[in-house]
């Protein structure tokens, strides 16, 4: 594997941070100034600035973690508004870093799931996975069983047909009524335009699921909680049939 991807997938940093720490000689392998492009097997030591980063006899163990977003935080690590995000919220890391896997809108609120495992999230967010998320909706009115249909069957959007796996519908209060919804995919926006595609504004929007990890209720907004054994197991159990993705 080439270095500046196995460094990104040891959640050391980003790929394109590794590539401008190699142009500019502070990464070693072995001792030797590492070049773009040059492959490891993942028992050489590495160093940048003379400090070892990743050694074969020095392995670091992933971390994984569900944090329960807050309406109005952003999921970039900075904001040139000065708007909080996630990554504020997150416990810090020495030699590592989070890593968001998949990204939800500025009002949209629940479950987001990090790792320090480049790899993994690579996997979890390529469409190719199939990763079912789900979420609950509420919009402005009611939909007929022939609108839900046309959810299921698929709409035409800008950037191509899209539909829901499933939908259920959970209750109605005055004006609103609330949906379950699901899609194995996660393309901008893609839950509110489906809505909007069919004539219904999404007024509000919270991720439940992703995958084989569930939004507990004792996760408070803007607190997080490690991911223990059996639920990271189901997380690797679900993309062990892909190859590494190249980002």
């Amino acid at each position: 594997m080439r270095l500046q991807k196995y460094l990104a997938s040891m959640g050391i940093a980003s790929r394109r941070k590794i590539e401008h720490w190699i142009r500019n000689e502070r990464i070693t392998v072995n001792g030797r100034l590492a070049k773009l492009g040059v492959k490891v097997s993942g028992q050489e030591i590495i160093k940048k600035d003379n400090q070892i980063i990743l050694c074969d006899n020095v392995k670091i163990a992933h971390k994984h973690l569900i944090y329960n977003k807050r309406n109005d935080e952003i999921t970039t690590r900075k904001d040139p508004k000065n708007r909080k995000t996630v990554f504020e919220s997150l416990p810090r890391l020495d030699k590592q870093r989070w890593i968001s896997i998949g990204r939800l809108d500025l009002t949209t609120t629940g479950l987001l799931l990090f790792t320090t495992d480049g790899d993994l999230a690579n996997k979890l967010m390529h469409p190719s996975s199939g990763i079912i998320r789900k979420y609950l909706t509420r919009i402005s009115g009611k939909a007929s069983k022939s609108e839900i249909d046309l959810l299921k069957t698929g709409v035409m959007l800008s950037d191509g047909l899209a539909s829901f796996s499933d939908v259920k519908f959970m209750s109605s209060k005055k004006l609103n009524s609330w949906y379950e919804v699901s899609l194995n995919e996660g393309r901008n926006h893609e839950v509110k335009r489906l809505w909007e595609k069919i004539g219904y504004k999404v007024s509000k929007l919270k991720r439940i699921s992703f995958g084989p990890i569930n939004l507990l209720r004792t996760i408070k907004p803007g607190s997080y909680v490690c991911i223990n054994n059996s639920g990271v197991k189901t997380l690797y159990d679900s993309v062990k049939n892909l190859s590494s993705i190249e980002r």
